[in-house]
């Protein structure tokens, strides 16, 4: 895959491959919607674009949260995304926090962000509204967000709804720089998840599955073992018509279990009862998750460490250049030279 871009060091249009940024923000642990959503376009995108997966540890930050734990997800979460299969020879697989760059660049780029910009933000508007003790980051983590992708000159990022505006807002701030400054920033494009992308909690079927709760029914955990992940499916919410129909609105939790299934298999289903599609999603979520949790266990924390420094030094050359450029752009160092 190929696209023309201009290469902000040169000015040159230059025809490259596309470079693809996915951050995973180390907050619990990865379920199947993060493997549906997330990994799955990763693994299809990894083997014709210049990807880069980036753990985000530093937006953990945010919230209240256990030092010790975070350190946990954020060992677990990169295993977990090499025994999915995230190929480190074809994809950066990083730790964000091993990169100083990135809060470098943010610093830079709070200084070309207006406080309105960064308060407008549903997410800030939605978490900081009547809480107490709202940390600073959970207003400016945007603006981090927006360093993470162009610090990498990232031509395309996947975004959800959640996070459409977040992107927006990076679009905004590199184009303003450019604007200003001079010709630094790559201005990203957003991709669409693709079809199944979206998997709805098991017991709220409107709300969608998170990794927050780590003691939720409604949450499959890709390293759960096959009884918890079938007493979880058994105890799914459907509803009381009787009919195995696909329809968000009058079915939530019966279409949420049918799309996991087909998201699974690849077959439509079929299924004449409730208890039967219960019985067919655990037995094709199963079937997904087992080679994951084999690989799992066989990669060592030792190789998961040395992937992920590899993968902070194989991503410097880029994230340091672009640094150096924006903060001569806007007035930094550059003295003698």
């Amino acid at each position: 895959m190929t696209l023309t871009a201009t290469n902000p060091a040169t000015h040159r249009p230059t025809a490259t491959r596309i470079r693809r940024l996915t951050g995973c923000k180390p907050t619990g642990h990865l379920h199947l919607g993060t493997l549906l959503g997330m990994i799955r376009p990763m693994l299809a995108a990894q083997h014709d674009t210049d990807s880069i997966m980036m753990i985000a540890d530093l937006h953990a930050l945010t919230v209240e949260h256990n030092p010790a734990r975070l350190r946990e997800y954020v060992a677990e979460q990169a295993r977990v995304l090499l025994a999915a299969g995230i190929d480190p020879d074809r994809t950066i697989l990083y730790v964000q926090s091993d990169l100083p760059e990135h809060t470098g660049l943010h610093y830079l780029l709070e200084s070309a962000t207006g406080y309105g910009e960064a308060q407008r933000m549903t997410q800030f508007k939605e978490k900081g509204a009547g809480a107490a003790g709202v940390r600073l980051s959970l207003l400016t983590y945007p603006v981090l967000m927006a360093a993470d992708i162009l610090l990498h000159d990232t031509d395309a990022v996947p975004v959800g709804d959640d996070q459409t505006q977040h992107l927006e807002l990076a679009r905004t701030i590199a184009t303003r720089f450019n604007a200003r400054y001079g010709e630094v920033f790559t201005v990203p494009v957003g991709q669409r998840p693709g079809v199944a992308a979206r998997v709805m909690d098991l017991t709220e079927p409107r709300a969608k599955m998170g990794k927050t709760n780590e003691a939720a029914l409604g949450t499959i955990g890709l390293l759960d073992p096959p009884d918890l992940v079938r007493r979880k499916v058994m105890r799914a919410v459907t509803d009381t018509l009787g009919v195995v129909g696909h329809d968000r609105d009058a079915q939530p939790g019966v279409t949420n279990l049918l799309e996991i299934y087909q998201a699974c298999t690849g077959e439509p289903g079929g299924f004449t009862s409730y208890g039967a599609l219960k019985a067919g999603v655990v037995d094709a979520v199963v079937a997904q998750l087992e080679p994951i949790q084999r690989a799992y266990a066989a990669l060592s924390p030792r190789e998961v460490d040395r992937v992920l420094a590899d993968g902070a030094e194989r991503a410097h050359p880029r994230a340091a250049a672009t640094l150096r450029r924006a903060g001569e752009a806007i007035g930094l160092g550059g003295r003698g030279r």
